[in-house]
C-alpha cells in the first residue's frame, strides 16, 4: 500500500482539489491559471469565455482557497446532446466559436444546472 503524502494533490483518476487564484463560483468552469500552488495543488481561476476548461468548480473559494473540481450552470439554453463552450463567467453554452468542452447529457435553461459529459 502506498501513502500519499499530500492527499490534496492531484491524483489520476480521483477528485482534483486546486487553489484558487481568483475568487470562483461553484458549478462555472476553471481553467489553469499557472503554475502549482505552494501546497502542489493545481492553480486554478474562472475560465473565460471561448477558452479551454480544466474543470467545473464544486464549490465557492476565495483566492487562496482549495476548490474541488463537477456540474456546471447553463448560461442559456442547451439542447440535450449539444456540444458546449465556456461562456460568460464561467457558464456553460452551446458552442458558437469557442472550444468545444464536452457535451450536454441533458437539457437546460439559462441559470440552471447542466450535466455535461467532458471531453
Amino acid at each position: 500500500m502506498s501513502v500519499i503524502p499530500q492527499a490534496r494533490v492531484y491524483a489520476p483518476g480521483a477528485d482534483v482539489t486546486c487553489t484558487a487564484t481568483a475568487a470562483i463560483t461553484a458549478r462555472r468552469f476553471v481553467g489553469v491559471s499557472g503554475n502549482r500552488s505552494a501546497r502542489g495543488n493545481i492553480a486554478v481561476a474562472t475560465a473565460t469565455a471561448a477558452a479551454r476548461a480544466f474543470g467545473v468548480a464544486r464549490n465557492d473559494a476565495a483566492t487562496g482557497e482549495l476548490v474541488g473540481i463537477v456540474r456546471v450552470t447553463a448560461g442559456g439554453t442547451i439542447a440535450a446532446g449539444a456540444d458546449v463552450e465556456v461562456g460568460a463567467d464561467g457558464k456553460a453554452v452551446t458552442k458558437a466559436s469557442g472550444i468545444p468542452v464536452g457535451y450536454a447529457v441533458t437539457g437546460a435553461t439559462n441559470n440552471a444546472v447542466v450535466e455535461l459529459a467532458l471531453f
